[in-house]
C-alpha cells in the first residue's frame, strides 16, 4: 500500500531543533519507532539496511524492512558501495518512506571491509555519485537523499566531502563529531560548527546525547538544525519529552506495542533492560535479566512496578486507554527487604542485645571473665579476629553500596523528574527511602560492631584490675597481721630481758631477738618486693586501659563525622 509522503525540508524550515532517533542495528525497528514517536521524537531512522542484501533477498526486504501507516516522517539508512545499488534500494523503498540516507560512518571492521560505513568518508566522489543517483532515479522531487558521516583528523578532507555531497544535491548532513578510530572519547562540537558554517544545507549533530538538556546544549554549541540520538533514547525513550528517567508510563507503551506486532523476545526483554537500568537497583537488574518469557517479563513488571489495567487475549496483553494508581503495589514490594538487608537487620537487634545484657549491673566484671574463660569461648577465640575483620569489611562494602543508592535516587534529576511526572514520584521516593533505610542499618550495625568489641575489652580490663587490686588487699592484710604478731613477740622479748635473771638468761634474750630481727627483716624485704611488683603491674595496666579508651573515643568520633558526611549527602 503506498502511502504518502512528507515534505521533509519543510520540518527543517520550521526554525526549531528537530530532534531525530538514530540508525541503531536490531534496535531502532517499527516497534521502538512507534514507541519514541509517543514521546516528541520527529523523525526516525531504520536500522541501517545492507542495500545488495536488500536487492537480492526477498525474504532479507521482508525482515529488515517494515513500517506501516503511522511510521512517517521515516528514513531508510542504507549501507552501500555503488551508486546505481543504492539508487535501486532507493526506488523500492521510496513508496513508503520519506527518504533514504547512505551509512558513512559504520566504523565497524566487517563494515569496512566490504567498502561500507566510515570507509566511504575517503572517497568523496564515489559519495557525492551515490547521491545524484537517487535524486535522479527516485521519481518523487520531495523524497530526501542524506547522508550520515564521521569526521576526518584533517578537518578540512571533511568540509570537502561535505561540500562536493552538497554539489550533488544532498539534502541534509548528520554529523557524528567523532573519527573513525574514535569510540568513547568526548565529541568534537568545534568541528560540527565548522562544518555547519561551511554548508548552506541542514546539518545534524550526533553523539553523546543523554538528556533533554543535552539537545539544547549542543544546538547553542553547533548552530545544528537537528540533533540525533542513540544510546541516549535506548536507555530513555521518553528523553526527547524532557524525562530524565524512563516513566512508567513509557515502559508499559513498550510492552503494548511489542506484544501487539509480535517483536522477538530477545529484543523486547533488551530494550527493557537499557529502560529500567537507571531507575532499578543492581539486585533487581540482575532478577530481571535473567527473566527468560515475555510472560515472566511482563508479571516482573506487574509486581515490581505495579501496572495498568490488563485483560488477556490469547498470548499477549491489551492495555485500555485508563490507567490505574501503582502506588499501593510500589509501596507493597519496594518496602519489602531483600535477604541480606534482612541478616544485617537481624544482626543489628543481636547487637543490641548482647550490649543489654554486658550492661547488667548484677552481673559483674569479675563473672563476665569467667564465662569469656570457658572452654567454649576458648576454641572460638582462635577465630574471632578473622571474624570480627570479616563483618567490618562486609559492613563497610553494604555501607557504601547504600550511600551511593541515596546518592542516586536523591539527584536533582530524579526529583524534577519525579516532580514532572506524578506517576514517577512514589516509585523513586520509595527507593530512596529503601535506600535510606540501609544505609542507617549498616552504619549502626557498623558503629555497635565496634561498640561491642570495645565493650568487650574493657570488662576484660576491668575484670583484671579488679582481680590485681584483692590481690594486693589481700597482702596487706597479712603483712598486717604479721606486723602485728611482730610487734607481740617484740614485746614479748622485753620483758624476758627485762625480768631475766643473770648473763645466761640476758646473752639467751639477745640471740633470740638477734634472730627475730633476722627473719623479720627477709619478710619485709619479701613483701617489698611483691608490693614494687604488683604497683608495676598496676601502672602498666593503667597505662594499657589509658590507650584503649582514648582508641575508643578516636574511633566514636570518627564514625559521627562519617555519618554526618552521609547525613548531608542525603539532604
Amino acid at each position: 500500500m503506498k502511502m504518502t509522503t512528507t515534505n521533509m525540508m519543510d520540518m527543517f524550515e520550521e526554525g526549531k531543533v528537530l530532534k531525530i532517533c538514530a540508525p541503531m542495528v536490531r534496535y531502532s525497528k517499527l516497534a521502538f519507532r512507534s514507541l519514541v514517536r509517543k514521546f516528541d521524537c520527529d523523525i526516525c531512522f531504520t536500522p541501517m539496511i545492507v542495500a545488495p542484501d536488500f536487492m537480492r533477498s526477498v525474504k532479507a526486504r521482508d525482515s529488515e524492512f517494515t513500517t506501516n501507516e503511522a511510521d512517517r516522517p521515516l528514513i531508510v539508512q542504507f549501507a552501500a558501495s555503488d551508486a546505481q545499488t543504492l539508487a535501486d534500494a532507493a526506488c523500492v523503498v521510496a513508496p513508503f518512506s520519506d527518504g533514504v540516507d547512505l551509512n558513512c560512518g559504520c566504523p565497524q571492521r566487517w563494515a569496512m571491509s566490504e567498502g561500507y560505513g566510515a570507509c566511504l568518508i575517503n572517497k568523496p566522489e564515489l559519495v557525492k555519485d551515490m547521491v545524484r543517483h537517487v535524486r535522479n532515479q527516485v521519481d518523487n522531487p520531495n523524497y530526501t537523499a542524506s547522508i550520515k558521516i564521521r569526521i576526518h583528523k584533517d578537518l578540512r578532507r571533511t568540509v570537502d566531502l561535505c561540500q562536493k555531497a552538497e554539489a550533488a544535491g544532498v539534502s541534509w548532513i548528520t554529523v557524528h563529531g567523532r573519527t573513525a578510530e574514535e569510540r568513547h572519547q568526548p565529541v568534537h562540537f568545534d568541528a560540527i560548527k565548522t562544518i555547519k558554517d561551511s554548508l548552506s544545507v541542514p546539518v545534524i549533530a550526533n553523539g553523546d546525547i543523554k538528556t533533554l538538556r543535552d539537545v539544547e546544549t549542543t544546538h547553542q554549541l553547533t548552530g545544528v538544525d537537528g540533533v540525533m540520538a542513540a544510546r541516549g533514547l535506548l536507555s530513555n525513550p521518553a528523553m526527547f519529552a524532557g524525562y530524565n528517567e524512563t516513566p512508567l508510563e513509557c515502559v508499559w507503551d513498550w510492552v503494548d506495542l511489542a506484544t501487539n506486532q509480535g517483536t522477538p523476545f530477545t529484543c523486547f526483554h533488551q530494550h527493557l533492560i537499557y529502560m529500567l537500568e537507571r531507575v532499578s537497583s543492581q539486585p533487581e537488574r540482575k532478577v530481571f535479566n535473567s527473566l527468560h518469557s515475555t510472560a515472566a517479563v511482563i508479571d516482573y513488571l506487574h509486581n515490581t512496578y505495579g501496572s495498568p489495567d490488563t485483560q488477556t487475549v490469547g498470548l499477549g496483553y491489551i492495555r485500555f486507554t485508563s490507567t490505574c494508581p501503582v502506588r499501593k503495589c510500589q509501596k507493597t514490594v519496594l518496602l519489602e527487604m531483600t535477604l541480606q538487608w534482612t541478616a544485617v537487620a537481624l544482626f543489628l537487634y543481636v547487637e543490641i542485645g548482647v550490649l543489654l545484657i554486658l550492661c547488667l549491673p548484677f552481673i559483674s566484671a569479675t563473672r563476665w571473665q569467667c564465662i569469656f574463660q570457658l572452654r567454649i569461648w576458648n576454641k572460638m577465640a582462635r577465630f574471632w579476629n578473622k571474624f570480627f575483620l570479616a563483618m567490618i569489611i562486609i559492613l563497610i562494602v553494604l555501607f557504601l553500596d547504600a550511600l551511593r543508592e541515596v546518592r542516586k535516587y536523591s539527584g536533582a534529576g530524579n526529583s524534577m523528574d519525579a516532580n514532572l511526572h506524578p506517576n514517577m514520584f512514589d516509585h523513586l521516593h520509595m527507593k530512596l527511602f529503601r535506600a535510606q533505610r540501609n544505609l542507617y542499618i549498616s552504619g549502626f550495625t557498623l558503629f555497635l560492631w565496634l561498640v561491642l568489641r570495645r565493650v568487650i575489652t574493657l570488662i576484660n580490663q576491668l575484670a583484671t584490675e579488679s582481680g590485681t587490686t584483692a590481690s594486693l588487699q589481700t597482702k596487706a592484710e597479712c603483712a598486717n597481721q604479721t606486723a602485728k604478731k611482730y610487734m607481740e613477740d617484740n614485746e614479748l622479748l622485753k620483758q624476758t630481758l627485762m625480768y631475766g635473771k643473770g648473763d645466761k638468761a640476758t646473752a639467751e634474750g639477745n640471740e633470740l631477738l638477734r634472730s627475730e630481727r633476722e627473719k623479720l627483716r627477709g619478710e619485709l624485704k619479701g613483701s617489698e618486693e611483691a608490693l614494687k611488683k604488683s604497683q608495676s603491674e598496676m601502672e602498666a595496666m593503667k597505662k594499657q586501659s589509658y590507650g584503649l579508651t582514648k582508641e575508643y573515643d578516636r574511633l566514636l568520633n570518627e564514625h559521627q563525622s562519617l555519618q554526618e558526611s552521609g547525613d548531608k549527602k542525603d539532604d
